[in-house]
């Protein structure tokens, strides 16, 4: 029989739908759900029951309650915060933290040097053309045994040159004494030239240094010149690996604005005295850092770290610095 080519359309009006007749099936798993349901609510409801009613025995009001939410939710915050802060630190304060590289002597006078070296480490802004550092940076003879020995003796301690490379900057900038203490490592630098830091902000200082368990980050150059020269691309590595201690190194990375400093941070361990005890590691070259705060403030000035033990980087409190700063300010 031969197929027709006729072809009849469809109706565009639809069937009415049949009535469905009831499904067992269904009806069964329906009342299954809605009995989880009704158990995880009243097992859910025993939950905050046992969390809350002996709060309520114990005379807790709901508006305690929120309170203790609110506390939570400001300690969440502010863990928030001190985690963040190594970032907003070095994004904030990072071109006033700068680079300190010298060349000094020991010797005694109308004869050649007993000691002539290089000496390194971090200095940040703390005034109008003021740098706060170590005084073992600034009077790099200070706490080293063998020169102390020579000045005994009669030697003498001179800086042959001191300057300061801050990020952003292509060339260095000199240093000259502003104010060392006689009882902490600490000192004051003055920027020859205040033009070349205008305009770079001021690092705010904190009332105290704190409390053990506190939260710290340090900013400096760990390492010196060879730190900076090991982060580099791998074509700068190359050409400068064999020379990090050279201050032409230094002046290279500079111009191609690769003087960086990085940042640690770790806890305060204790505080004695003056004296800052905490965890962020740190190495030679990143004596004079500044130590902050959760708050972003400067807590201390890095000093030193204790070898072998992780835990043993110390710092001079911001309380030793601040009579320096009167010192440095006062007309000479």
């Amino acid at each position: 029989m031969a197929e027709s080519n006729n072809h009849q359309q469809a109706p565009a009006t639809q069937p009415a739908p049949v009535p469905q007749e009831p499904n067992p099936v269904c009806d069964y798993w329906q009342q299954m759900v809605q009995g989880v349901l009704a158990v995880l609510m009243f097992v859910g409801a025993l939950a905050m029951l046992h969390y809350y009613a002996p709060m309520a025995a114990q005379g807790v009001p709901p508006d305690n309650l929120q309170q203790q939410v609110h506390e939570l939710s400001i300690q969440v915050e502010q863990l928030k915060q001190d985690q963040a802060m190594p970032a907003i630190v070095l994004d904030r304060y990072r071109n006033s933290i700068g680079y300190i590289y010298g060349v000094y002597q020991v010797g005694f006078p109308n004869q050649r040097p007993v000691v002539r070296a290089r000496v390194s480490g971090t200095g940040f802004l703390v005034g109008e053309g003021l740098l706060a550092t170590n005084r073992h940076v600034a009077e790099p003879w200070y706490g080293d045994s063998e020169a102390e020995t020579l000045i005994q003796q009669g030697a003498s301690g001179m800086l042959e040159s001191l300057v300061i490379f801050f990020p952003g900057s292509p060339t260095p900038v000199d240093l000259a004494p502003a104010a060392v203490s006689k009882t902490s490592d600490l000192a004051l630098l003055r920027i020859v030239g205040a033009d070349a830091v205008r305009g770079l902000p001021v690092l705010p200082l904190a009332r105290a240094a704190g409390s053990p368990g506190d939260r710290v980050t340090v900013v400096g150059y760990p390492m010196g010149i060879a730190g900076m020269v090991a982060k580099s691309p791998s074509n700068i590595y190359e050409r400068l690996a064999y020379r990090h201690n050279d201050i032409s190194a230094a002046s290279e990375l500079a111009a191609l604005s690769l003087i960086r400093p990085s940042a640690t941070w770790g806890h305060l361990g204790d505080v004695v005295g003056d004296k800052l005890i905490y965890d962020a590691p740190t190495a030679h070259g990143g004596s004079g850092g500044p130590v902050f705060n959760g708050k972003g403030e400067v807590i201390g000035v890095n000093s030193a770290y204790m070898d072998g033990f992780s835990g043993g980087t110390l710092g001079v409190s911001v309380e030793s610095l601040r009579p320096l700063l009167e010192e440095a300010k006062k007309p000479h």
